[in-house]
């Protein structure tokens, strides 16, 4: 019925898969091992059709140096900054307090608001595209990072409470009836029984949320324009609108764009791992 583990194979199966698995990586990072060979060429090994040789001189620091002085890429990776930050810790922080209040709490219409939290993640963003816009213009927010950070807040919230609940669910029951004997009040009970035992949990969905929101690039264009509320998945539009057919500079560019949510993965990777199999063996 499963498939049979690859140590139990036969000794030519294993050495087939382990000489495709690295080719196979391979393929798989080719594009981005391009645009990072890419970064670090001369614009002359370009119009030389040297794509693939090696560099004829290495311009890494010219290259990075032009993304970081003379174009705004700075403002549009802080712009990313402060606009996902904010909404991680939004997103994160409520998603906590519903998780606890929907798996803790039996009450008439928990399941209820439980699915309106689902159902909220199988509606298409894109349907939502004219009247969030109009609705963020009516009130002000079009165009501000505020509005982008309270609308990823409010569409990340959903996804992460259905995260959140489900894994509060599978916490001892016993550790909370035992903090209510004690007569402990149910926000303490939240705040220094229940929340340190998410901390998995929390690092895993914090490191989710930081990709998704960094990797935004429809909601960028659609509710901002220009490089005082643009991140800088928007932003390396403009980039390279400005270096057109500078190909060595839209590659610096397309890498310094993808390397925080690179960073912030290997940073909480045990924790990401940890939050993500908690509960899978008894």
């Amino acid at each position: 019925m499963f498939p049979t583990p690859i140590e139990k194979r036969s000794k030519g199966t294993q050495i087939a898969y382990q000489t495709m698995v690295p080719v196979a990586l391979i393929l798989w990072l080719l594009p981005l091992i391009a645009v990072a060979s890419f970064s670090v060429r001369p614009l002359a090994d370009f119009t030389n059709g040297n794509y693939w040789g090696m560099p004829s001189t290495f311009e890494f620091l010219t290259n990075y140096g032009r993304v970081f002085y003379d174009s705004d890429m700075p403002r549009y990776m802080l712009n990313s900054v402060l606009i996902t930050v904010p909404t991680v810790i939004g997103a994160v922080a409520l998603s906590c307090m519903t998780g606890f209040a929907l798996g803790i709490y039996r009450f008439k219409g928990n399941l209820l608001i439980f699915f309106m939290f689902i159902a909220g993640n199988f509606v298409p963003f894109q349907i939502l595209m004219v009247p969030v816009r109009d609705l963020t213009v009516s009130v002000g927010l079009y165009d501000t990072k505020l509005g982008l950070i309270m609308f990823h807040i409010a569409f990340q919230t959903g996804f992460c409470t259905l995260f959140m609940r489900n894994f509060i669910r599978a916490l001892p029951f016993e550790l909370i009836e035992a903090a209510r004997v004690e007569g402990v009040a149910e926000w303490r009970i939240f705040w220094f029984v229940v929340l340190p035992l998410m901390r998995p949990a929390i690092a895993a969905l914090s490191v989710l949320i930081f990709t998704f929101i960094w990797n935004d690039y429809f909601w960028a264009i659609v509710l901002t324009q220009g490089p005082d509320a643009q991140p800088v998945t928007a932003g390396i539009t403009s980039f390279n609108s400005q270096y057109v057919a500078q190909y060595h500079l839209m590659s610096a560019g397309s890498i310094v764009a993808a390397v925080p949510p690179v960073v912030m993965f290997f940073m909480m990777q045990k924790h990401f791992i940890a939050g993500l199999t908690l509960g899978a063996v008894k």
